[in-house]
């Protein structure tokens, strides 16, 4: 560390270097035209533990057991999600409830600030009588987002995907020095529970199975053989007949071993079969 100036610029050594333990951690596959985003966001981390560059930096984040790791993935993930965004989801997940005869378990693999999962909630407790069990999950790699999901607490005038009825029904307004916020219902909140996952590192080691995943707009970060992995892991982590989200630009049609396509990126998890393995990520 230093206590002086630090140097800011990030070399091509350096950049691939980023590259590389990025992939590794989370499978993220950074393009090379990213490069004057990293050096902008892991600036940030530089100037915070006083590093005086970013070799520095970067050797302390590869120690064993590093503290760093964390902060370097936070702030190399991306996170742009809002309440109800691909809003022709939800009307297809009521659907897929409303046939559901007994307990009902859902994945959101990658929760970012909390939109998602509240949106899945608010739609399963729309759809379902009080007596049908939901267990909802809402994981995510980033520890920084996970803490606002947490809290349920976000700007009224940012919140576009929410009509009043629902906002009356499932928020409280903030008064006084919280003029402007709205704050997830108890009711809702105590139905989510939040935790860290790495979808490409961490075992699938759930209890049960899900009837439901969304892990949308993730994998357009991934390579292809990043991709396969994953979605062989979360085919493990479903049980068959679930269904799949995924993002309005991620197709996934060439599985036909582990998925068939059964309406706009929506998929349905097929029964046990041999399964391909994926060539090294």
């Amino acid at each position: 560390m230093s206590t002086g100036t630090a140097d800011t610029t990030l070399s091509d050594a350096d950049f691939e270097r980023v590259r590389r333990m990025i992939k590794e951690r989370a499978g993220i596959n950074l393009q090379p035209s990213k490069h004057s985003m990293v050096q902008g966001r892991l600036a940030r981390l530089l100037r915070e533990h006083r590093f005086a560059d970013f070799r520095t930096l970067l050797d302390a984040v590869e120690q064993p057991r590093s503290a760093l790791w964390q902060p370097f993935v936070n702030a190399l993930t991306t996170n742009l999600t809002s309440f109800f965004r691909e809003s022709y989801h939800f009307p297809m997940l009521a659907d897929f409830l409303r046939a559901q005869r007994g307990p009902v378990r859902i994945w959101c693999a990658a929760a970012s600030t909390g939109e998602e999962p509240w949106s899945i909630a608010i739609t399963a407790f729309e759809t379902l009588s009080e007596s049908v069990p939901v267990t909802i999950l809402a994981t995510d790699i980033d520890t920084d987002v996970l803490d606002t999901a947490r809290t349920g607490v976000y700007p009224l005038d940012g919140e576009k995907g929410l009509d009043k009825t629902r906002l009356k029904r499932w928020f409280l307004r903030g008064a006084g020095r919280n003029s402007g916020l709205i704050r997830v219902r108890p009711e809702l909140a105590r139905r989510v529970e939040f935790g860290q996952f790495n979808l490409v590192r961490d075992p699938i080691a759930f209890a049960q199975p899900f009837d439901v995943v969304f892990c949308r707009n993730v994998m357009i970060y991934f390579d292809a053989a990043t991709q396969r992995s994953v979605l062989m892991r979360l085919h493990q982590a479903m049980r068959p007949g679930g269904v799949l989200f995924v993002g309005h630009s991620e197709n996934f049609s060439s599985q036909t071993d582990l998925f068939a396509l059964r309406g706009k990126t929506v998929y349905e998890r097929l029964a046990e079969r041999t399964v391909r393995e994926p060539v090294d990520a």
